[in-house]
C-alpha cells in the first residue's frame, strides 16, 4: 500500500469528507462518490457499493486517468467513466464530489425554472457560479459522462437531471465539500423563498461589482481557464 502511505494525510482527509457527506444526509445507502487528483495521472476515488459513512482508509482506491486500478483492494465507483471525463477534459480540476443533497435534489426533479443558474446570493455567485441542468442519462453509463461534455468548459457545478449534484474545484476535497454545503443551503433558501413569493435576483450592476470582489480575492472565474471573460457575462450574456 505504497500510495496509501505516501498520501496518508490526503487519504485521511478524504475519508473525513466521505463521513461528513453521510452525516449531512447528502448521501444515503451506497449512493454518491468523490475523487481527488493527487498527481497528473493519479486519482484517489471512492469504491463501489459502499456507504460513505462506513468508508475507511483500507477501502480507498487509486486509479489512473484511463480507469485502471493502481492500488486498492476494492473496485472503484461505477461512476468512474464520469470522473475520467471530468479530469481528462478539465486539467485544472483537482477534486470532484457527486452527491444527492436533498434541496439541490429537489431542483433536479423540478419542472420549474432552474434558479441556481441565476445570481441570488453574493457568496454563491462568486464561489459556486451558475449551475446548469445536465440532461438525464442512465447512471453508471458512458452516456451520462458524455452529457456533461457541452457544460464542462464553462461551469464548475452541475445539477444532474432526476439524479443529484456534481461540484468540482481547483482545490482539495474539503474545499469542494464547502462549496457543496454552500450550494445546498442556497437551494434550501430558494425553495423557502418560492413558498413566500417571487425570487429577487442580484442585478447586473451588483454582479459586475462582485466580479471586482473576485479579482480582489484572487478567485478564478468558473470553467476552464480562459473560457469565460467575466462574471457578468456568465450570468447575463
Amino acid at each position: 500500500m505504497k500510495l496509501l502511505k505516501k498520501y496518508e494525510a490526503q487519504a485521511e482527509e478524504f475519508v473525513k469528507v466521505c463521513h461528513k457527506l453521510a452525516q449531512n444526509l447528502y448521501v444515503t445507502s451506497s449512493g454518491g462518490n468523490l475523487a481527488w487528483r493527487l498527481e497528473d495521472n493519479l486519482l484517489l476515488i471512492t469504491p463501489t457499493k459502499l456507504y460513505k459513512g462506513d468508508i475507511g482508509l483500507k477501502d480507498l482506491v487509486f486509479i489512473d486517468l484511463e480507469g485502471r486500478v493502481v492500488e486498492g483492494k476494492r473496485r472503484p465507483t461505477g461512476e468512474t467513466p464520469m470522473y475520467l471525463k471530468f479530469f481528462n477534459l478539465r486539467q485544472d480540476i483537482i477534486s470532484v464530489i457527486h452527491c444527492h443533497a436533498p434541496n439541490v435534489g429537489a431542483m433536479a426533479i423540478s419542472k420549474e425554472k432552474n434558479w441556481l443558474m441565476r445570481p441570488i446570493y453574493p457568496e454563491t455567485t462568486i464561489e459556486v457560479g451558475p449551475v446548469p441542468l445536465v440532461p438525464y442519462a442512465e447512471p453508471l453509463t458512458e452516456q451520462l459522462a458524455e452529457n456533461f461534455v457541452p457544460f464542462l468548459p464553462k461551469y464548475d457545478s452541475f445539477i444532474m437531471e432526476s439524479h443529484g449534484l456534481v461540484t468540482m474545484s481547483r482545490a482539495g476535497i474539503t474545499e469542494t465539500l464547502m462549496l457543496v454545503e454552500l450550494l445546498e443551503m442556497s437551494a434550501k433558501s430558494i425553495l423557502l423563498a418560492l413558498q413566500v413569493g417571487d425570487i429577487k435576483e442580484l442585478d447586473r450592476e451588483a454582479v459586475c461589482d462582485l466580479g471586482n470582489t473576485m479579482r480582489t480575492r484572487s478567485l478564478p472565474l468558473f470553467g476552464a481557464p480562459g473560457v469565460n471573460k467575466s462574471l457578468e457575462e456568465l450570468y447575463f450574456d
